[in-house]
């Protein structure tokens, strides 16, 4: 049972009696007397147990758009049930409403809407759906909790597919969609043409020159089908907070333009993502479904308090394949993480794969190397000149061993990792 905002109404106007006759027995009365309402209100209120509670929704929503859930509360009893329904979700979900007004009349079906809005990125789930049906007097309530499970899952919002326009164009050149076919040796097969002069004589198909009964050559493009993996580290380094946003959210961007990228350019892209633990993985060779599939399965992940276990990344890395890829690394230059953890397992990716790591920068870093106004700036200024030497050494340490290193804030690694990419693609260093 639960009172309402008109029992405590009803007791609070019984001080006009306990004015007027101010005595014991008039408060006693009164109080007597609203015992009595409150009671006989809360038996005559109809029981939740005869509604059935189905919800529709909220499924998957991207960060910073709007959605709804929907509850469809059926009366299967006789009497009509009015009060107020909670549909209780977590914070971030950003629901608009806490509470419904319910008017339900016996044998029919109402549908009780709930705006949101969510502020966060991951899997976010319903906790109950609580219906207060009240008395004929307004006095008491009835009330019970239903089990409706729902969960919203919200989605990366992808700042960074803006650049991915530019760069399809600049792919598409690489390629030989807009651009004119490459021959020679070491390419991949693209058609036959008839033989002009000039061409390169081991291009000549002999086969076809005779069924044709005159010179054919092959025409080429630039290798395709290419092995990208991408490492995106959840552990400790990466739950920083850049710009008021962590430091993996960042990470994934650069994720998400690679793999749409290299998606378009018909390579096959494997992404994993974990600390101690494979958190997620996703990999497909239809192009279509593999960015969709990408971002869905990278909602969840969440960083975690714990160093990264590089050795565990590097022999997921090794299981995805034997074959020579791209290796992209999207962890944080912290030093201490990366040579503990990270370079004595780099000499043997090394020998097998091409390794670049790319790194979140802190743009406040910058900016308190630059402020030296006061005491206060010039000791900050000191910390964050530390801090980029540090960086540095990690830099080149990593450079040593023959990778490639990318350390830029967050609106410019997505973009710089993709013309990184881009570059190998175009000389040919994949």
């Amino acid at each position: 049972m639960a009172l309402t905002y008109r029992a405590v109404v009803l007791a609070l106007v019984g001080l006009v009696p306990v004015a007027v006759w101010p005595q014991g027995d008039t408060a006693r009365w009164w109080l007597l007397v609203t015992v009595l309402l409150v009671g006989l209100d809360a038996v005559l209120a109809p029981s939740p147990r005869a509604l059935t509670l189905t919800r529709e929704g909220p499924g998957q929503v991207r960060l910073g758009d709007d959605t709804a859930t929907s509850v469809l509360v059926t009366n299967g009893g006789r009497r009509r049930v009015r009060g107020a329904l909670r549909d209780a979700w977590p914070p971030s979900a950003g629901a608009s409403a806490g509470a419904h007004r319910l008017d339900v009349p016996a044998g029919e079906r109402t549908r009780l809407t709930t705006a949101m809005h969510p502020t966060r990125r991951g899997d976010r789930r319903a906790h109950r759906v609580t219906i207060r049906a009240t008395g004929p007097l307004g006095l008491a309530a009835r009330q019970r909790s239903f089990e409706v499970p729902g969960q919203l899952r919200t989605l990366h919002p992808f700042p960074a597919r803006k650049h991915l326009p530019s760069r399809l164009a600049v792919l598409r050149q690489l390629d030989g969609r807009a651009a004119l076919r490459t021959r020679g040796q070491g390419t991949e097969f693209d058609s036959l043409r008839e033989y002009v002069d000039g061409d390169d004589v081991r291009s000549i198909d002999w086969r076809a020159t005779a069924r044709r009964q005159h010179l054919v050559v092959r025409t080429w493009q630039p290798e395709q089908h290419r092995r990208i993996v991408i490492v995106v580290d959840t552990s400790r380094t990466s739950a920083g907070r850049v710009d008021d946003s962590p430091r993996l959210d960042a990470a994934m961007d650069a994720a998400l333009l690679l793999t749409a990228l290299a998606g378009h350019a018909r390579d096959r892209v494997q992404v994993l993502a974990g600390d101690r633990v494979v958190q997620a993985r996703v990999g497909g060779a239809d192009r279509a479904k593999l960015l969709h599939d990408t971002i869905s399965t990278l909602a969840p992940v969440e960083s975690r308090l714990v160093e990264a276990d590089w050795g565990l990344l590097a022999t997921e890395v090794r299981r995805l394949g034997t074959q020579r890829a791209l290796v992209v690394l999207l962890t944080p230059l912290e030093s201490s993480a990366v040579e503990q953890g990270l370079i004595p397992v780099l000499p043997s990716l090394c020998a097998h794969h091409r390794v670049v790591v790319a790194s979140v920068a802190d743009p406040a870093v910058a900016r308190m190397r630059a402020a030296r106004e006061t005491v206060a700036q010039v000791y900050d200024a000191a910390a964050a000149e530390r801090t980029t030497t540090l960086r540095r050494r990690t830099a080149a340490a990593l450079a040593s061993l023959g990778v490639d290193v990318l350390d830029e804030p967050p609106d410019q690694l997505p973009v710089r990792l993709a013309d990184h990419y881009l570059m190998l693609k175009r000389q040919g260093l994949l």
